[in-house]
């Protein structure tokens, strides 16, 4: 395989990793706002965090941006 053919599905890949993190970020919202425990909202949006953080290792590690 090509470069840019390993970028293209490793862009698709990593693209369900964002949806996930931000999905689990805008439940914890919705938690926190509804009638729901205002804690039980920031635990999904710090799982939302880690999911995005995760995103983030990924990447540098997978393309390595940092040099």
């Amino acid at each position: 395989m090509t470069e840019d053919q390993e970028f293209q599905i490793m862009k698709l890949v990593l693209d369900k990793f964002l949806w996930l993190g931000f999905i689990i970020m805008g439940w914890g919202m919705y938690q926190s706002l509804s009638q729901s425990s205002v804690l039980a909202g920031i635990w999904y949006m710090v799982a939302g965090a880690v999911v995005l953080l995760l995103f983030v290792i990924i990447i540098v590690k997978e393309y390595e941006i940092l040099k």
